[in-house]
């Protein structure tokens, strides 16, 4: 009975370590626990001030509203960068077709040339995306798509219908547009202002918690956990939120790379290690 109710729970998910699924609860369960022993502190040394009244808890209730609303916002913007990578694969993989018919026809045609170049842009956005890159060196990927830009200069001349032509240069600008969109996205940070409301209305809130009036039961830490814990783990999450591309960080908040890595995977299997210039990417954890 207890194995399939954590089935349905989706706990045990293969592809992702019980660690890393709950590294942000531990970090934020290991911030609740510190501020408990500095509630005890407050509490058993008598610097508790606050009374608990109605004034109090419409505050604690209207910053639950405004991050609530805030992180709708966030999540709606993260929503729209999961659906990227399958923007970035479309193209890549419309790119790779045409040319694929066209070396078909043309034998003089450098297919491989080509796919590793491909290859190249899915690998330098991985490394850019990286924690030792810290999550925004793009660069790199957009001038491994620039290296299209003369190889389909030459393709009228080499027979291709100037129709085609431009569809693959179109093309190329999907890729860069989404590249460029993930630049912007990982650089710039969501709102500041947002930023600074969300972080003063959690600091606030637990410090007025800190200084309210308690019995000292267990319910009233019970209760004092429960709300620390809501507003710190909302101040973690927004953080994570706002850089959903954060690869090598230990967290599974960051927008995934499956369609990416199966279509990398596809296309060195197509040119073979040995044509490929660039050095394969290691496995991961």
């Amino acid at each position: 009975m207890i194995p399939s109710i954590i089935n349905h729970l989706h706990f045990d998910r293969a592809d992702i370590s019980f660690w890393k699924k709950f590294r942000l609860f531990f970090t934020v369960g290991i911030v609740v626990l510190l501020l408990g022993c500095i509630k005890t502190a407050i509490h058993y040394y008598g610097f508790e001030f606050l009374e608990l009244n109605r004034l109090l808890t419409s505050g604690i209730g209207g910053a639950i509203f405004i991050i609530g609303f805030l992180l709708s916002s966030i999540l709606a913007d993260y929503k729209e960068t999961e659906r990227i990578p399958a923007d970035i694969r479309t193209a890549i993989e419309a790119i790779d077709g045409d040319l694929e018919s066209f070396a078909a026809q043309n034998p003089n045609f450098d297919l491989i040339e080509c796919r590793a170049i491909l290859i190249g842009v899915i690998d330098r956005l991985r490394r850019g995306l990286d924690h030792a890159k810290s999550h925004k060196d793009i660069p790199p990927a957009l001038d491994e798509i620039a290296k299209l830009t003369p190889i389909f200069g030459c393709l009228e001349g080499m027979g291709m219908a100037a129709n085609f032509v431009v569809r693959l240069r179109t093309t190329q600008d999907v890729i860069r547009r989404a590249m460029l969109r993930i630049y912007h996205i990982q650089r710039v940070e969501f709102v500041p202002s947002v930023h600074v409301l969300v972080q003063t209305l959690v600091l606030s809130i637990v410090a007025m918690l800190l200084f309210l009036k308690t019995e000292g039961d267990p319910a009233s830490a019970i209760m004092f956990g429960f709300i620390t814990y809501m507003f710190v783990y909302a101040l973690y999450l927004v953080r994570l939120l706002e850089q959903p591309f954060a690869k090598g960080h230990g967290s599974v908040d960051d927008v995934s790379f499956f369609l990416l890595d199966e279509l990398e995977t596809k296309l060195r299997d197509a040119v073979g290690q040995n044509a490929d210039p660039h050095p394969a990417r290691p496995s991961e954890v």
